[in-house]
Parts: structure tokens; sequence; C-alpha cells
């Protein structure tokens, strides 16, 4: 079936224990993640052969970090070593009205500092059906966008479907710089993911009639968005995530899918959170194993709303669920009941 390549930062994640604030906290949980990490795990639970890629420091803390991919079964034999430190992030869990806060502290980390001669995509991509990535990455430091066009350029030259996530991050970079970077390298993209703003942020295209922050969307405006999406960039796939903020606690979950001539729409589900960080990613990943698995559009779709939504009731960055686990609630559980 070939490989399924993802490429990007790996962190330390430190997070409060429960849902205590960060003023509060006299420890931390500690866990490894990041978005195109997080898609590996999940493409690895699902039986696929997943490599990550990235650069970690030679230290214990780098280590770790690879013994937990490791642990889920991701390949990680081209994992760069190198540079003084690991990216850091502290996560507060938000619950009811009180949302949930980020704090980065990944300046100058061995991946933001990471160079042309740590990767030889050529042997990387060899033998890869498919290659994943998203905006993240390129947001890092002008170096990753370098990286991120030579293997995005290498992975056509291979022959794999390139997939992108947009993932938006107003703390790494401007809306301006993001449309610079991600127009260029969305040209080489297949599948192009999207939350409900990302379009609007990275590349100025706004869904009509609503608004995010209030938890207002309106389906019918994202088919223009998809098809604008299309224009400019030919995709094969746009797929549009829609969160529907009740509160940090509580959120409607559907998504769109869009091939260049038709829109299918998922269920959606209303979740009660238990962490919601890693939502998007485990979508990607299960958008790209039912694509791959050729499951057709419309199933492609919702199996990785399922997968998604599932996530949301996992601890952690990773998506801890099997492909049984997704079928039997797209086609019909969610009900939480034991199963004995």
């Amino acid at each position: 079936m070939g490989k399924f390549v993802t490429f990007g930062e790996i962190m330390l994640r430190l997070a409060p224990p429960g849902y205590e604030r960060f003023v509060q906290a006299k420890s931390f949980d500690v866990v490894y993640a990041g978005g195109e990490a997080n898609v590996a795990v999940s493409l690895a639970n699902y039986g696929l052969d997943a490599s990550f890629v990235t650069k970690l420091p030679r230290n214990e803390i780098g280590q770790a970090a690879v013994n937990e991919l490791r642990r889920w079964g991701v390949d990680v034999s081209q994992i760069r070593r190198g540079g003084e430190r690991i990216g850091i992030y502290y996560c507060e869990k938000g619950a009811s009205q009180r949302a949930s806060k980020v704090i980065y502290d990944r300046a100058h980390s061995a991946m933001a500092e990471a160079g042309p001669a740590d990767f030889d995509w050529k042997t990387i991509l060899s033998g890869a059906r498919w290659f994943h990535f998203t905006g993240i990455t390129p947001a890092l430091s002008d170096g990753c966008a370098a990286l991120c066009a030579e293997a995005v350029t290498a992975a056509k030259s291979a022959g794999a479907i390139v997939s992108v996530d947009l993932n938006y991050r107003k703390k790494l970079w401007s809306s301006e710089k993001a449309n610079s970077v991600m127009s260029g390298l969305a040209r080489h993209c297949d599948v192009i993911i999207a939350n409900e703003e990302d379009a609007e942020k990275v590349f100025g295209i706004a869904a009509r009639h609503t608004d995010v922050r209030s938890g207002q969307i309106d389906e019918s405006a994202y088919t223009q968005v998809a098809e604008e999406i299309v224009r400019r960039f030919g995709a094969k796939f746009v797929a549009i995530t829609l969160r529907e903020s009740r509160s940090a606690s509580d959120n409607g979950w559907s998504a769109l899918l869009y091939d260049g001539s038709r829109l299918y729409r998922s269920k959606k589900y209303e979740m009660h959170i238990v962490d919601r960080v890693g939502g998007g990613d485990a979508f990607s990943g299960g958008l790209i194993y039912g694509l791959s698995a050729g499951m057709g559009a419309q199933l492609a779709l919702e199996f990785a709303t399922g997968a998604s939504c599932l996530k949301h009731s996992v601890e952690g960055d990773f998506n801890a669920v099997s492909v049984q686990e997704v079928e039997d609630l797209i086609g019909g559980g969610g009900s939480g009941r034991v199963d004995r």
C-alpha cells in the first residue's frame, strides 16, 4: 500500500492536572504532541505504515518524544537528531464558559532551526503513497517554509498524494505572511483541509453569514469557500470542519468535503469535550485513511468526522481509537453504553 509520511514538529505539552488553571498548578502532566505527529499516530492506529519526519535534540527529552511515537507504532527512522531544545507548549483546558488557553515556548527549537542538510527528501519519500503537513510547520521559520516547499516538490515527483491542513496559528505568523507562503505550497496539494475560519485567515476567503466566535455557522456559505479554494489551487478535495462552540465543554461538530463538482455533508455530533486539542488532526488522519482505503467521498468524510468526534473524548493529543470504534460510531453507535 505504500508508506504515509508526515512532516512537522513534535513538542512537549505541559498541562495542569484536570481543569486546573496555570496559576493554580503545582505540577504538570507530560504529553508529546504536534499536528503531523498526531496524524501519524492515527494512521498507525488504523494499521497503515506511518512515518514521522522531524528534528529533535540529542538528549533525553528528545529521546522520550521518539520513544512515545515508537510506542504507537510510528516509524521514527527518518527523525533527525541535533539542535538545542524541543519545542514546548503549555495547555490549560477550558471548561464551561472559560476558554482553553495555549502558551508557546518553541522559539529556536531543533525543528525551527532545521535546514536543507537535515533531510534527504528523495530517500525519505521513496515508496511514499501519501505526504502530509500542516500550516504550522512553515510558520515556525523561513527555513521551515523552505523545507516544506522542498518536501512537497519531492513528494509530487515521487508520485505521492499531498495533503495539507491549513491550521492557522496567529501566535506564529500573520495572515499576510501565511497567505504569501501557503498560497505557493497549496498549489502542490491534492487535499486541502481547513477549519471554519482557516480559509479566511490564510487566503482571505470568507464564509458569509458566519460568526465562529458566537458559534453561528452557515453551512451553505462554505460551498463557495471550497469552490474558491479549488479554483485558486486546483486541489482534488477540500475538506472543512465546522465547530459550533456552545461553550468550552459542549460543541457541535460536523464537516464538509468538496470534490470539485459535488459537496458532501457529514452527520453532526453534539460533543461533551474531555480534551479538544488534536481534534482537527484526528479529522485529517481519518480523511487520509478513508480516501486511501477507497471508501468514496461520503464514507471517507463520515469516517473522518467520526474519528475526530471520538478524539474529543480522549485525553492528550493522540487519537487512541481503532478503525472498529470509528465504524461503530458512524454506523449508529455513540450512546456511551458499557461494552461488556
